[in-house]
């Protein structure tokens, strides 16, 4: 958002000192500013970033959240804990008003029920509940209990009372790990437990946090989710094949593949898809944020492994990861040569010819440029062109 901007912005929310320390003590500039960037992150004009700051900066307006935990790693919670802007403290304490998680709360045991139980009274149909991890349902869901309720016992009990639900992470979006093979103690994500109340489902293993906080921070503004796909996931992070950002689509579309960990494609970082990528049929925004605010390179494949789909339902932990990814765009040209040498080193003899014969057209054609502009310079210092006689 341009400077100038940014303080008539300002200026509409009031004085400074009115939320000088809402996102950690940052000035009224760098505030408007880290809003303006969430609202272009969820795809909004940069203007929407004062309605976002309003918002965050009211603390009267901060939703409740009651965040469960059913049969899951705590990835997804821990990946909350590796987030910057805002920082957890910041978030669990100035933007939302965290009731209750297993991992984050200061009390225990009954303490920690009873607070969650009050808190459901007191904001009924206006907090928000989260998820993350499956939800066993075999047996009435005797295999997951907390404070001897079953996980399904406390996700309908929670959720009857949400304003809205959402899953964080592919176990409780749709199953993911738990619900894989047998599945013997019946694990599903939460939108197949809670037919017919919306849910809001942010993917991933673990998913990016910023998916999770922009959707949040969507809800706290406009008292509504953000625009979702057909399986519950926010558009503006899943809108889009992991394919289409890869900072590898390059070497696919030419045809330069990796075809074994370790060999001189893998090492050259050429495409993955030969090794098992899931990344053309996955729906995700991972290349195009990284992880831990690092940026482009912090996630599977900027680390050379394979995308194994871990947002899509169907792909992720249920595709062996040497399985090649169905594609959904465009397949890649069978007609270029292996980059590969029959010894394992240098290139291939077809790659080599193949380069021969575009060097030689090369060649060839600065031939005829050469002799073409030869003659143009004859041409140039002939005595028409230059106005001497031939006397």
């Amino acid at each position: 958002m341009p400077d100038g901007l940014v303080d008539r912005e300002a200026e509409q929310l009031g004085d400074l000192d009115s939320y000088e320390g809402t996102l950690g003590g940052l000035t009224r500039r760098e505030f408007i500013n880290y809003c303006a960037g969430v609202a272009a992150f969820l795809g909004l004009p940069s203007a929407m970033g004062v309605k976002i700051a309003e918002a965050a900066s009211a603390a009267a307006r901060r939703p409740s959240v009651i965040w469960l935990s059913g049969s899951a790693c705590t990835g997804c919670t821990e990946t909350l804990l590796r987030t910057n802007h805002p920082s957890l403290d910041t978030l669990i304490l100035e933007q939302i008003s965290l009731e209750y998680c297993e991992t984050l709360s200061v009390g225990s045991g009954h303490q920690a029920e009873n607070w969650k139980k009050k808190a459901m009274q007191e904001n009924h149909g206006k907090y928000l509940m989260v998820l993350d991890g499956a939800v066993s349902t075999k047996d009435n869901g005797i295999y997951a209990k907390v404070a001897g309720q079953t996980v399904l016992e406390m996700v309908q009990e929670v959720a009857a009372g949400a304003a809205a639900v959402v899953s964080i992470g592919s176990c409780g979006s749709w199953g993911g790990w738990p619900s894989t093979g047998v599945n013997p103690t019946g694990c599903k994500g939460l939108p197949e437990v809670l037919k017919g109340k919306p849910v809001v489902t942010i993917p991933g293993c673990p998913p990016n946090p910023y998916n999770f906080l922009s959707t949040v921070l969507h809800f706290v503004t406009f008292g509504k989710l953000p625009e979702l796909d057909d399986k519950g996931r926010p558009k503006f992070a899943y809108g889009r094949l992991i394919h289409e950002n890869c900072e590898r689509r390059p070497h696919f579309d030419a045809g330069r593949f990796a075809m074994e960990f370790g060999d001189y494609g893998h090492r050259q970082g050429y495409c993955l898809y030969k090794l098992g990528c899931k990344g053309p049929e996955t729906y995700a925004n991972c290349p195009s944020i990284g992880f831990n605010d690092v940026g482009q390179g912090t996630w599977p494949v900027g680390t050379g492994h394979p995308c194994f789909g871990c947002t899509e339902q169907g792909v992720g932990f249920s595709k062996p990861i040497h399985e090649l990814a169905s594609l959904k765009s465009v397949a890649p040209p069978n007609s270029y040569p292996d980059v590969r040498s029959e010894k394992g080193n240098g290139a291939s003899p077809g790659a080599v010819a193949a380069v021969a014969g575009i060097t030689g057209a090369a060649i060839g054609a600065g031939a005829v440029i050469a002799s073409r502009l030869g003659k143009q310079d004859k041409a140039d210092e002939s005595p028409q062109s230059t106005g001497k006689t031939g006397a």
